[in-house]
């Protein structure tokens, strides 16, 4: 029992008091009879399914996901769509990705690069892929076959003649992707449309290239495109609402789960997954111990620490990701500094080998110990706020996404937070989060933590709300509006 205690503490960090109950009841029955045993198990049962955690699970992990993965977002009044030929721009990484989900769902898919072997190269990804599978018995040569003679590999554009989506997944640059949408529109069907896979450029912009505005919309994958279940669908300001509802059954048609959001700078999972990294790295500039950063990440239930995520994603994508923002506010300057230095050191990430942590070749990844700032011997701060400025941070500007229009439901954030940030499962997401610490507890340590830079303003709106001791949620039921 002592030993079980132990395991359940290091694996969960008591967020799931489910878990405890189970272990309790055990304790407490396990020299008594029967009858006895199953009350003391119906009464920890009880408690267990009227806690805050279980009503967080049930309603974004399984009414919330499973709702979106059936398309109830979908606008009304349209018929569902199939893909049956889909056009891939770019066959790198992400293209590769997107070719073997969609010829796993049945599609004919064209795999276009600007040249065959570039695009052989992203259909070797399905191969590879489907060699996993058959060795692990999970699926058999013949399948792997079939879906293999579904991607068609070419550098020609007419091959993509009569196809009912084109997506463009090639590099992030718009005068790039302006050209690629250029030459390959007047391959789609008249009743098909154009998607963008960018990760961070305004969808309305890259909008302007299109012939079609409202028939372009942008559909964001996330790395690795067969493991990770989130896509976010990014409406332009022109893009209609049909092109929405065929983007949903298309993200619907390959098992993923969308999401819909606005388009803004990052739109909604990059936006908010920035201020996860930026305020563990701000606390790094502060003198905490990056250990202890990581560590409390982890405890908070986060999947990953920050410092081992902005080494996965590359310090250069992240300076890449701020120097596309219009303005900077002093904190963001600041970071961006220390980016530059950590870039200029060549500690880019994990790909070469050296970020905030030492990856040597067959060895266990330490954390670095940095050059560029002095760990303080007294921690300046206790485990319970660095948990705090870490999730609060991204729950902070999941409501300005809220309040700006980028979102539309505290749902959508909820399963995009979940699904796409790794945010800690047993709180329900980032809106039932605010629900569990209590809004006005959480603006009061908005306002406590604002000394520390301004991404910790409270909007007015936010405060209103915590003045009527407002929720987000009554149990399954969503309780906020647009004004």
């Amino acid at each position: 029992m002592v030993g079980s205690i132990g395991n359940l503490r290091k694996n969960s960090y008591g967020n799931y008091p489910g878990l405890n109950y189970a272990l309790q009841v055990l304790h407490d029955s396990i020299d008594l009879p029967m009858n006895r045993a199953l009350e003391i198990e119906a009464r920890y049962f009880t408690k267990a399914l009227y806690s805050d955690v279980t009503t967080n699970i049930i309603r974004t992990g399984f009414f919330g996901i499973n709702d979106a993965k059936k398309g109830k977002s979908k606008p009304k009044g349209f018929e569902k769509k199939n893909v049956q030929k889909l056009g891939i721009l770019g066959a790198g990484m992400m293209g590769a990705g997107i070719a073997y989900v969609s010829a796993k769902a049945g599609m004919d898919v064209v795999l276009k690069d600007v040249s065959v072997e570039n695009a052989e190269k992203g259909k070797a990804y399905s191969e590879n892929l489907l060699k996993g599978a058959i060795a692990k018995g999970r699926s058999t040569q013949e399948k792997a076959d079939a879906l293999l003679n579904k991607i068609l590999p070419t550098a020609t554009v007419d091959d993509l003649k009569d196809c009912d989506l084109i997506i463009e997944a090639v590099f992030e640059d718009p005068q790039l992707k302006a050209i690629v949408t250029k030459e390959s529109e007047p391959m789609i069907k008249s009743d098909g449309f154009f998607a963008s896979n960018t990760s961070t450029l305004p969808i309305s912009r890259l909008a302007e290239a299109s012939v079609n505005p409202e028939k372009f919309i942008g559909i964001h994958f996330f790395s690795p495109v067969d493991k990770m279940p989130l896509v976010e669908i990014i409406v332009g300001k022109q893009t209609s609402d049909e092109t929405l509802a065929h983007a949903i059954d298309y993200v619907t048609q390959i098992g993923k789960v969308p999401i819909v959001v606005n388009d803004s700078h990052g739109f909604f999972i990059l936006r908010v997954f920035g201020f996860y990294n930026f305020e563990a790295a701000a606390m790094v500039l502060e003198g905490i111990n990056p250990q202890t950063i990581e560590n409390v990440a982890k405890q908070a239930g986060m999947a990953i620490g920050p410092l081992a995520v902005m080494d996965e994603v590359s310090i250069e994508l992240i300076l890449r990701v701020i120097a596309q923002k219009e303005s900077l506010n002093d904190n963001e300057k600041q970071l961006k500094d220390f980016f530059q230095k950590m870039a200029d050191a060549g500690r880019l990430g994990k790909k070469v080998g050296k970020g905030f942590y030492d990856y040597p070749e067959g060895g266990k990844k330490t954390l670095w110990k940095n050059e560029f700032v002095e760990v303080k011997d007294d921690q300046p701060i206790s485990n319970e706020d660095i948990a705090k400025r870490l999730m609060h941070a991204m729950a902070l500007d999941s409501y300005r996404c809220l309040e700006e229009g980028v979102l539309s439901t505290t749902l959508d954030g909820d399963i995009g937070s979940m699904l796409g940030l790794g945010f800690a499962p047993h709180t329900g997401g980032v809106f039932s989060y605010i629900d569990m610490v209590g809004i006005q507890q959480f603006v009061a340590d908005c306002d406590r933590f604002l000394p520390n830079g301004n991404q910790w303003e409270v909007p007015q709106s936010l405060r209103d709300l915590a003045n009527q001791n407002f929720k987000f949620y009554t149990g399954n039921t969503q309780n906020w509006t647009k004004k």
